[in-house]
């Protein structure tokens, strides 16, 4: 039996077009789990490619990308996953006659839900699409002209890393590894998965200035994962506070909580798109 929770839930979902950013690497297959459950739930799933080996990509080239992979979509029935592009049921959104993104008729709504480094793309597909919810997950939370390359001294993240390490009696100067901080959680297929695909990313986007005046004017949600070893809670949650005057909210996972938790993640999702835009038709 549905509850009417459940049913607001995928009435909202339905309506919803999720742009699901990923961070440094670029690739849509970090979000391949939570994908196939926002489309299972109802909704139209653009999972974004960035242009993360292109020695000349900047943040306005990762927005292009973005923006390119919404605009152009097509929904399909059923739940298919594909590069770029999970399909359902749903309203994509279209380029106007200005290049704009519009929804399309029959109405939609955009959440732009942006990973770590993604959270620096964001803002810029705000300025371009009509987003109505932004949700960043783990996210690099940026400052207007801030670069990715000066975010970490910034925001004191190798200092809140190193003390997290002592906390937790791992080595802090120890030569960096990815299976510690990025694969501890995951399950070992999927670590091995994960490991091996693990794109390639230039430093350019590091360089690379967000040229915005201020955050957005758009609802947003800051969701962390507890076990998050690269960018701790209890860091993440200072940072949200400080930067948007915002709290995170947690959930059980690491860095990659996409892949370690999707369906804590796709519940989330859910519950903030039923809490910013309501649900469609009768209860």
């Amino acid at each position: 039996m549905t509850t009417g929770t459940g049913r607001a839930d995928a009435m909202a979902a339905a309506r919803v077009t999720w742009v699901l950013i990923p961070g440094a690497g670029g690739a849509s297959w970090y979000w391949h789990l939570v994908a196939r459950r926002l489309a299972e739930a109802g909704g139209t799933v653009v999972a974004v490619d960035l242009p993360a080996a292109d020695e000349r990509a900047g943040l306005p080239e990762y927005a292009d990308a973005t923006v390119a992979a919404v605009t152009t979509a097509t929904p399909t029935t059923g739940a298919t996953l594909a590069t770029g592009v999970t399909g359902a049921t749903g309203a994509a959104v279209r380029p106007g006659a200005d290049g704009a993104g519009h929804a399309a008729s029959g109405g939609g709504e955009v959440v732009v839900v942006a990973a770590s480094l993604g959270a620096f793309v964001a803002p810029l597909v705000c300025e371009r699409l009509p987003v109505s919810l932004v949700v960043l997950v783990n996210g690099m939370i940026p400052l207007p002209g801030e670069t990715p390359g000066a975010w970490w001294e910034a925001t004191g993240q190798p200092a809140a890393r190193r003390a997290s390490d002592l906390r937790a009696g791992r080595p802090p100067d120890a030569d960096f590894d990815a299976t510690t901080y990025f694969f501890h959680d995951l399950p070992a297929p999927l670590a091995a998965q994960a490991s091996a695909g693990e794109p390639t990313q230039s430093e350019a986007v590091f360089g690379s200035r967000l040229l915005i005046d201020a955050w957005p004017p758009v609802p947003t949600r800051v969701l962390v994962g507890r076990d998050d070893r690269f960018f701790p809670a209890q860091f993440q949650r200072r940072v949200a506070r400080e930067r948007l005057g915002l709290s995170a909210d947690e959930i059980p996972g690491g860095h990659l909580v996409a892949l370690a938790n999707p369906s804590a993640v796709t519940a989330r999702l859910l519950s903030y798109a039923e809490a910013a835009l309501g649900p469609i038709g009768p209860r």
